[in-house]
């Protein structure tokens, strides 16, 4: 898989946890209605799907995609609550982000 289609594909998995995570978090935290609590789940079982996608194994898909995790939360954070990244929290996406860059696209070597 390329580059920007599996970089994608990590990203759009971090978000589908994200969403299915905080939407319950504005139920218990801020009084929203439970309701929220059934895009929550399919977006945790969209989440789970997505985790099938990725060609690794799953210990080596769940390593790299630490590293994009944190960068989409970093993002979330700036764009739903609107609080300013500071030049360590980008330091730290980067770095995480060059982890996941070294799990997810090292050499392919066949298995013999």
């Amino acid at each position: 898989m390329d580059f920007a289609r599996l970089a994608a594909l990590y990203a759009l998995t971090a978000v589908a946890e994200i969403v299915g995570c905080y939407l319950p978090w504005l139920v218990l935290r801020q009084g929203r209605s439970a309701w929220l609590l059934l895009p929550a789940a399919a977006s945790l079982a969209l989440f789970a799907w997505l985790l099938t996608l990725h060609p690794t194994a799953a210990g080596r898909t769940y390593a790299a995609y630490g590293g994009m995790y944190i960068a989409v939360a970093l993002a979330w954070l700036r764009l739903v609550d609107g609080v300013a990244l500071t030049r360590w929290d980008v330091a730290g996406a980067a770095i995480a982000l060059g982890g996941m860059a070294v799990i997810a696209f090292q050499p392919q070597v066949a298995q013999g």
